[in-house]
């Protein structure tokens, strides 16, 4: 067998390729990052042919550099980011429009009109999911009424639909050319339109948002014995190799982090925050403002599913600390800033720049910044923004511990703010529980790789990817019980603040 397994990573601000031995080791990558398309407020786009071009030349850059053929590779696996939707040509193989990123909020109306009537109550029921701008179906909506010839071509089953998963298989398969068209129990969870319960597309959930079936890839396992297809001679590995794994990148990340055991979680930090907790077989239906999802399934076992806290803004408030405010340079500086100063200064920072996601789903919200005085330096604002990421998370850990009854006793962590010390010893005060991280923090990539692996026999089973998994860092919480509840109390406050911001009808 080859000695290798590959994974594409297509992220919501880059692409990058991962090659790792049996061992779960990185043996080499690269990653550039792709445009962000902001046409106005609130609307977020990706060009879908950009990514696509940057997921060939990381792969073919990544393989020469580690001097491979595509016969090293075992098996491919993709993982990317979830619910950013693509509606594409099938003759052409040309999209329609941009791919309209999950962060978007341009269909908050769709969203408020489906609460206000009662399909609300419907889609949580069956798709464990709240009616919310941040999900596939309303964008899928939006691009049918907005954009010229889409609906008849949807119609005559010539406009195909997929997240970024699907584009990437359809077109590593033969695009125009017979490109296969399908997706995975995970990222079809994250649509709106498929049923929890039978793991198929669901015709009164079509009929919500005016979608016809004929637009919808097939819903395959995570990890696929009888693979999706085969990479094309023509394409970035340049030969056949199966392509048998594909994850939502939050599952990937739970995958990764080797999450396999009822009541095991991680949370990811990257452009925004995701906390999942393995529930196992069980369908747990929240009432916390969490949302029941598909962990993964691999072949033809039963599904294991998970609650998620999904946070729209982490990693991306540094980043607009960079970009927008300029008060630091480089993501990596808001550390050495922030530690500057011992606490905030009684500064809040909730960054609703797409309003609140879990627990709250609220679109109506926007972000704010509150207590400040003159005293307040840009090192308190740097501090305060870290802090968000922390306070966020504890949001989902309540409301799940609500939820199924778990308290976690750690939290393993993974993702790029996991580099920030300063942020990783918030996040543990804030808590009050031990964050933990592994030495490969790359655990999306990681994760697809291990569903693509189990499906060929290069890795024989969990526990062997249990042995896999070793720790790098640990973080103790180090706040009194009086300070850390105080601290909160603040951080509730101000997220009240960002409440009923915009008129949404």
């Amino acid at each position: 067998m080859a000695d290798f397994v590959g994974a594409i990573d297509q992220g919501t601000t880059s692409t990058r390729f991962m090659i790792f031995d049996h061992g779960g080791n990185e043996i080499a990558r690269h990653q550039l990052e792709h445009e962000q398309i902001l046409p106005q407020a609130g609307w977020v786009e990706h060009n879908p042919t950009e990514i696509w071009e940057r997921a060939r030349a990381v792969t073919e850059t990544a393989m020469n550099s580690a001097g491979l053929h595509h016969s090293d590779l075992a098996a491919l696996g993709i993982t990317n980011q979830r619910e950013t939707a693509v509606v594409w040509n099938r003759r052409t193989g040309r999209p329609y429009y941009n791919a309209i990123v999950w962060q978007d909020t341009r269909t908050d109306r769709i969203a408020s009109a489906l609460e206000r009537d009662g399909r609300g109550d419907v889609i949580r029921q069956r798709a464990g999911l709240p009616p919310a701008t941040y999900f596939s179906a309303g964008k899928v909506q939006w691009i049918l009424e907005n954009v010229d010839g889409v609906r008849e071509d949807a119609e005559r089953g010539e406009a195909l639909f997929g997240n970024v998963d699907t584009w990437l298989l359809w077109n590593l398969t033969g695009g125009r050319e017979g490109g296969v068209h399908v997706t995975d129990v995970t990222n079809a969870s994250r649509t709106m339109l498929m049923d929890l319960e039978t793991l198929d597309w669901d015709d009164e959930l079509l009929s919500f948002f005016g979608i016809p079936r004929a637009m919808l890839p097939e819903i395959k396992p995570s990890s696929a014995p009888e693979p999706y297809g085969v990479t094309l001679t023509n394409g970035p590995l340049h030969g056949e190799v199966p392509l048998t794994g594909a994850l939502g990148d939050q599952q990937a990340a739970t995958v990764g982090q080797v999450c396999f055991a009822v009541g095991e979680a991680k949370n990811t930090y990257g452009t925004g925050n995701f906390l999942l907790l393995n529930t196992g077989n069980e369908l747990v239906r929240s009432k916390a403002g969490m949302l029941t999802t598909v962990c993964y399934r691999f072949g033809d076992a039963a599904p294991v599913y998970a609650l998620e806290g999904s946070i729209a803004v982490t990693g991306s408030a540094v980043q607009w600390l960079r970009d927008q405010l300029g008060i630091i340079s480089t993501a990596a500086q808001s550390e050495s800033l922030a530690s500057q100063v011992e606490d905030n200064g009684g500064v809040y920072f909730v960054p609703a720049f797409s309003g609140l996601f879990a627990p709250y789903w609220r679109s109506d919200a926007r972000g704010v910044i509150v207590g400040l005085s003159r005293f307040n330096t840009n090192a308190h604002l740097a501090r305060a923004t870290l802090e968000a990421i922390s306070y966020q998370s504890r949001d989902v850990a309540e409301a799940m511990r609500e939820d199924s009854g778990v308290s976690l006793p750690v939290l393993k962590v993974d993702g790029g703010v996991t580099a920030n010390d300063l942020a990783m010893q918030i996040q543990a005060d804030v808590l009050g529980v031990p964050v933990s991280k592994p030495v490969v923090a790359e655990t999306t990539a990681l994760g697809s790789a291990y569903a693509a692996g189990l499906a060929v026999g290069f890795w024989s089973n969990t526990d062997e990817l249990r042995r896999n998994w070793n720790e790098d860092r640990r973080w103790e919480p180090q706040w009194s019980e009086e300070q850390k509840e105080a601290a909160y109390a603040g951080w509730k406050k101000a997220v009240e603040r960002t409440f009923r911001w915009l008129d949404v009808d």
